[in-house]
């Protein structure tokens, strides 16, 4: 076969097309950071504009104002007697986040396998969630102080309980739709409902799930955030708050610009796994 050339021709191409295939997905890479590039510009131009004709900084501070303030308290303590740094302030509630959505993820995961593995857990489970997933998780916040105080717990909790319905039913869906072919494939060769549950239907379905991380990510700031903001003596909410009630808004808009730069690294990293776990995906 060698002497034909066919193998050497075959593998040529295989090369060619891989190296096409990455040439295009750094062009689309570079076009993306481009264009996103371009869009943040125009919305820091209109602010601009928008702030030069409001003209008044109690209500919109330019942009220069607000960069201005954002370094700052990088360094300097808000409320200066007893506060956090703009950076204190955001691992505080980057902790939460990261503690609630964690444990989201895992019980609605595991909660989402077992609905789909087990028929009579999913017809006992799916009345309690379908009831949970339209009630804003604040709703829960008055109860889960009572319960647990103003500290971290009640937060985690919150954030918790905004997480699993969205992971289970993701996850739920995903598995659902991976070919039974595969399942079939995988228990010929041996496997144990579980064990093919484990290396076959999850990792098929990963793809999905990840985005349902994804989406359960921005639910979870948006409970941190309001949790926060009712009760809390740190976090990027409570720095909102105190900044909005002595009409300090540069250090508002600063406390909202680290809520979406900590999102966006989130994103990039949920982002990347996905593409790990998906290669078709851009």
């Amino acid at each position: 076969m060698s002497e034909t050339g066919v193998a050497p021709q075959f593998l040529a191409d295989k090369d060619a097309l891989a190296f096409e295939e990455q040439r295009q997905r750094r062009t689309f890479s570079f076009a993306r950071l481009g264009f996103g590039l371009v869009g943040l510009v125009l919305f820091l131009v209109i602010w601009e504009i928008a702030a030069k004709i409001k003209n008044d900084p109690a209500i919109l501070p330019t942009v220069p104002a607000t960069a201005k303030t954002f370094w700052h308290y990088l360094f300097h303590k808000y409320p200066p007697v007893g506060g956090h740094t703009l950076v204190g302030h955001a691992l505080t509630s980057t902790r939460r986040i990261v503690s609630g959505w964690a444990i989201g993820v895992v019980i609605g995961v595991a909660l989402g396998g077992t609905m789909a593995s087990v028929r009579v857990v999913r017809f006992m489970v799916d009345p309690i969630i379908e009831f949970l997933r339209p009630l804003p998780p604040l709703a829960f916040l008055p109860l889960l102080i009572v319960w647990q105080g103003i500290n971290d717990a009640p937060k985690i909790t919150l954030i918790g309980i905004g997480v699993t319905p969205i992971l289970t039913i993701a996850t739920v869906t995903a598995l659902d739709a991976v070919p039974p072919e595969l399942v079939q494939a995988s228990r010929s060769l041996g496997a144990s409902p579980l064990w093919s549950l484990l290396t076959v239907r999850l990792r098929a379905a990963l793809p999905t799930i990840i985005t349902g991380m994804r989406l359960a990510m921005g639910g979870a700031w948006t409970s941190v955030v309001a949790a926060e903001l009712i009760a809390s003596t740190s976090g990027l909410g409570y720095l909102i708050n105190q900044a909005g009630q002595n009409l300090q808004m540069s250090l508002l808009l600063s406390g909202i610009v680290a809520i979406g730069i900590i999102g966006i690294f989130f994103d990039s990293l949920l982002r990347l796994l996905h593409r790990r776990t998906d290669p078709t995906s851009r």
